[in-house]
């Protein structure tokens, strides 16, 4: 199964439901007060994070690889088109203000180059999000001879993103971390959760699940 049939089986059964990356995404994007900011949405899905934009006025649009996600998207209400990752983006530079990405990385064979095109034509930042495969959890698993639940075949993860590697293909994509948000385990829970939230921030290798990261372009007196 290829990765076009793998996610147009996916939309086909299921819809997206809000999670870390959809709230924490919205909210670096309402940060900016500004409801006339253009946002394109890579790796759409169904359309759900175009709709949280939507409630706070903010207009957005969608590419997926799925025939299905795409079908959904535009059933909201959205503008949405279907786009082969391994492409380039029809945009102009610097079309959108923001370029979102959320958990759409680790299913490409090269994810380096979708995130070259993000930052071409993004006017203001980019935003991704993908898991950590080297959580704690999955460290655990691997410990007592289980795969972990995010290197799973049914997940359709390709590329596995660990902290490191992250930071790397930023750096070499002339980008630079400007905010870093990450969840863990059990942090609603009172007291372990407090402190499973400060080894993350402090150890986020280790301790987070997921990262979400607002990046910019690197200028040319940044390092």
């Amino acid at each position: 199964m290829n990765v076009k049939n793998f996610e147009n089986e996916r939309w086909g059964r299921e819809n997206q439901k809000i999670s870390f990356r959809h709230k924490t995404a919205f909210e670096i994007i309402t940060a900016i007060h500004d409801k006339e900011i253009s946002v394109l949405d890579l790796g759409c899905g169904d359309g759900l994070f175009l709709s949280l934009l939507k409630e706070k006025g903010i207009n957005g649009k969608g590419l997926d690889i799925s025939e299905e996600g795409v079908a959904k998207t535009k059933n909201r209400g959205f503008e949405a088109s279907i786009f082969d990752f391994s492409d380039k983006l029809t945009f102009a530079d610097k079309t959108f203000d923001v370029v979102v990405s959320l958990d759409v990385l680790e299913h490409l064979y090269n994810p380096e180059s979708l995130l070259k095109e993000a930052s071409r034509v993004s006017n203001r930042f980019v935003i991704i999000g993908v898991p950590n495969f080297n959580s704690l959890p999955a460290r655990i698993q691997v410990f007592f001879g289980a795969v972990p639940e995010n290197n799973r075949p049914k997940k359709g993860h390709i590329y596995w993103f660990n902290y490191f590697a992250l930071k790397k293909m930023i750096s070499e994509n002339n980008l630079v971390f400007k905010e870093l948000r990450v969840n863990t385990i059990m942090e609603n829970r009172f007291l372990i959760g407090n402190l499973f939230k400060i080894m993350a921030k402090i150890w986020p290798s280790l301790f987070a699940l997921s990262f979400v990261v607002r990046l910019e372009k690197k200028l040319s007196n940044e390092n």
